[in-house]
């Protein structure tokens, strides 16, 4: 029996959008940070009925991490203390 270390998991989560929206801007900050840095997704955007694959392996080890998804409508969304090691799928409705 072999175990994983927080360095070797996967940190890739498919982003679900299925809110009738566009997210148009995605943000993912290890959990407590102060700042949600940069915009993940750039110039792209996540239409509805879409789904966009986000590493968050940021080299730092973490697995908890905080989401903001900001939305066509101006609605925003965050989610805190989400487990990206153990997660692989994150849904919006």
């Amino acid at each position: 029996m072999s175990t994983v270390t927080a360095e070797a998991q996967d940190r890739r989560v498919t982003i679900i959008n299925d809110t009738g929206y566009t997210i148009v801007e995605f943000y993912g900050s290890n959990e407590g940070s102060d700042s949600w840095e940069e915009d993940i997704l750039g110039t792209d955007v996540v239409p509805t009925g879409t789904t966009v694959n986000i590493n968050f392996d940021d080299g730092s080890g973490y697995c908890m991490f905080d989401f903001k998804a900001v939305f066509s409508d101006g609605d925003v969304l965050e989610r805190r203390g989400v487990d990206v090691c153990t997660t692989s799928t994150y849904t919006y409705q």
